[in-house]
């Protein structure tokens, strides 16, 4: 592997927003998360559970509660009034419709998918009826004293049951009157002086409501007569959601203990038809509140105020006993949130708000492998960036000599120059130049800093002539194919001929930027490419993908190399392919052209392509083992993918000019160390 420098960087104070609300979409194959930021994100678990593609937030916009209409329509409801559908071809919000209720508190469509209901501060529920492209107001039902916190839509469509304070009500969806009037139990003396809030409903076919509440209880009602069938205390605080599967067998349910409760329909004897709900299950994967869960085929997702995504599987359910049964935590950005400029040091980091420039410290000794060196000269804060508006930011780009930065959200793109003078710096804004680009999906500064690329809607990219700042000349690339999926991901050559775009539906696209027209289109694969990179001596393209598949494709001869064919022949360890984090960046290193580094949140690894491939035999993390071994025998064992653990959770990790290592690290302690405090909870012996 070799010997590095390494700067440590912990100083990027990233701390993700916690969950609000998740949906699944029609057919199960993607989920929907809304955080308190207001920003969406899709979570496809055909590709491994990847984050692949990302709505920025907004100051403006509060996110209560998201709904899918089918596969590809998503809306969402909030404390601002407004119901807004969102395009997922360009990640923004698509249309805004004020429902006049006041605040909305909760939305679900109907099983067939033809009309919306949402639940209003001032006591109503809406109904909309689904049409192609937008959303059309129907009629209230009848209006009720307290605001509507949840509803819940029976699978024949001809019932709703919403929760307020202290009641739950039925009404029929043909007249829009209450058929029904259900008071909830308040339960023992300590909730007994409080309303007790029914913060989510589960209408089953059976014409069972279910229903979770703020005294900390799970009830079972039947509709017909209004009575209850069955209560379970969960905890002695709020239970914030519900869950059901689709076979309505197992229910999960969110508490603001950072527990997750699992209910199971069984029977009551052996050879016995009836059956009961039963308090099965209780997982405790989080430290503050469940907001949302979610009930899929074969796992419980929730999300809550700790930001953290769990998927947990149910071993009961799980076809296959390998990898798919494996508890998986999604806490930080599948893509980068980190800039670097190798030449001179500089780190860019992306808040949602703002951008901060940083330059690396310097040491002040040499010393031995493992030592941890005294620093000359401090990292320092060079500038902080503030985004105008309410909208967050998209996307950013830092050039490699450091006076240019860039980013967009999801009106326009912000260019600016900076300009060192001593220890003062300048910054100007190219504010006329900007003004007739598009916004920008991902953003990237040429090789000698002289171009700018904006990969903007419908799969074009502009090329940017930073020298006469005349963006009316702006040259657009484009793709042969018909897709309209914006590129997510993009890599320029070192000698400036060549550039590569990846979009959302799995295309790669290879552009020469002399004659500026298409290349070649990579050869397709179904998995979504989640870093790339342009080899600074060969011009071959390094792709990864969320299966963690990697290929090297050679841009010249428009096919895949010998080392990439061979990699495929023979397959990548088991190990690798298991690993549940996936790849965020690609590089190279400058002194050794063979060299491949890359990283996920908790490796970063360097591939030699002029060592042999490991086997399944061989032992993939075998960094500490090799180093107790003899030259001879650690000859025999030593293969192309060197792995180093050291560093994690890690958002960059990048190879200077200078040979230097720079690593930024986001210890999960800091981050809860941000959080408000956990309600508190009893513990052995105290």
């Amino acid at each position: 592997m070799g010997e590095f420098l390494i700067h440590r960087v912990r100083f990027f104070q990233f701390v993700p927003s916690g969950i609000r609300a998740l949906a699944q979409d029609g057919r199960g194959d993607r989920l929907a998360l809304a955080r308190e930021d207001g920003s969406l994100e899709i979570i496809n678990f055909t590709q491994n559970s990847i984050q692949e593609k990302v709505i920025p937030g907004n100051e403006k916009r509060s996110i209560e509660a998201i709904s899918w209409i089918g596969e590809n329509r998503l809306l969402s409801v909030g404390l601002n009034g407004e119901i807004i559908e969102f395009d997922l071809q360009r990640l923004c919000p698509k249309y805004r419709l004020d429902a006049f209720g006041g605040p909305l508190w909760c939305i679900s469509c109907n099983s067939e998918e033809t009309h919306l209901a949402v639940g209003c501060e001032d006591g109503s529920v809406k109904l909309f009826e689904i049409v192609p492209e937008k959303l059309q107001f129907e009629r209230n039902l009848d209006r009720q004293k307290g605001r509507v916190l949840s509803l819940a839509w029976h699978k024949s469509g001809t019932m709703i049951a919403t929760g307020s304070l202290d009641i739950i009500r039925v009404f029929d969806v043909k007249s829009g009157h209450c058929t029904r009037r259900i008071l909830v139990d308040r339960g023992n003396t300590v909730f007994h002086s409080r309303e007790c809030v029914v913060w989510s409903l589960c209408f089953l076919s059976d014409y069972t409501i279910v229903s979770a509440d703020s005294a900390g209880k799970v009830q079972f009602w039947d509709w017909k007569t209004g009575t209850l069938l069955k209560t379970h205390p969960v905890t002695n605080c709020d239970v914030l959601t519900l869950a059901v599967n689709k076979a309505e067998d197992s229910i999960a349910a969110g508490t603001s203990e950072g527990t997750v409760v699992q209910f199971q329909l069984l029977a009551v004897k052996s050879g016995v038809a009836d059956t009961q709900w039963v308090r099965t299950k209780t997982f405790k994967h989080h430290s503050h509140d469940v907001r949302a869960v979610i009930h899929t085929k074969s796992a419980i997702v929730s999300g809550g105020l700790d930001a953290q995504l769990v998927i947990r599987p149910m071993m009961e359910l799980v076809e296959t006993k390998s990898y798919e049964a494996a508890l998986r935590k999604i806490l930080f950005p599948h893509r980068n949130l980190v800039c670097c400029s190798r030449k001179v040091n500089l780190l860019l980091f992306q808040f949602p708000e703002q951008l901060e420039l940083w330059r690396l410290g310097s040491p002040g000794a040499t010393g031995t492998p493992g030592d941890v060196l005294p620093i000359s000269k401090k990292p320092e804060k060079l500038l902080q960036l503030k985004n105008k508006g309410c909208d967050h930011i998209r996307c950013c780009a830092l050039s490699p000599c450091g006076t240019w930065i860039a980013f967009s959200n999801i009106h326009r793109v912000r260019l600016y120059r900076i300009q060192y003078e001593n220890d003062s710096i300048t910054v100007n804004a190219a504010s006329r130049f900007v003004k007739s680009l598009q916004q920008a999906h991902q953003l990237l500064f040429s090789a000698d800093s002289t171009k700018l690329f904006v990969a903007s809607d419908h799969n074009r990219i502009q090329v940017v002539d930073l020298v006469t700042l005349n963006a009316k000349r702006a040259h657009i690339l484009t793709p042969k194919s018909n897709s309209l999926e914006p590129v997510c991901l993009l890599a320029e050559s070192a000698d400036g001929n060549w550039l590569a775009g990846a979009n959302y539906g799995c295309e790669i696209s290879i552009y020469n930027l002399k004659q500026l027209k298409h290349h070649c289109t990579v050869p397709a694969y179904n998995q979504l490419p989640t870093a790339i990179a342009i080899n600074p001596q060969t011009n071959n393209l390094i792709t990864v993908h969320a299966d963690h598949q990697i290929f090297e494709f050679s841009i010249s001869e428009k096919k895949y190399t010998e080392w990439s064919r061979a990699l495929q022949q023979q397959g990548l360890h088991p190990h690798w392919v298991e690993r549940d984090t996936p790849v965020t960046h690609v590089t190279f290193n400058p002194k050794v052209s063979t060299q491949i580094i890359i990283h996920d949140a908790y490796m970063f690894c360097i591939i030699d392509q002029l060592l042999p491939l490991p086997t399944e035999q061989s032992n993939l993390h075998n960094q500490a083992i090799l180093r107790g071994l003899s030259k001879k025998a650690r000859k025999t064992q030593e293969h192309a993918f060197k792995i180093c653990k050291k560093f994690k959770p890690l958002l960059h990790a990048e190879l200077l000019f200078d040979g230097c290592l720079v690593v930024v690290e986001r210890p999960v302690m800091e981050i809860n160390a941000q959080l408000p405090a956990p309600v508190r909870q009893k513990k052995f012996a105290t």
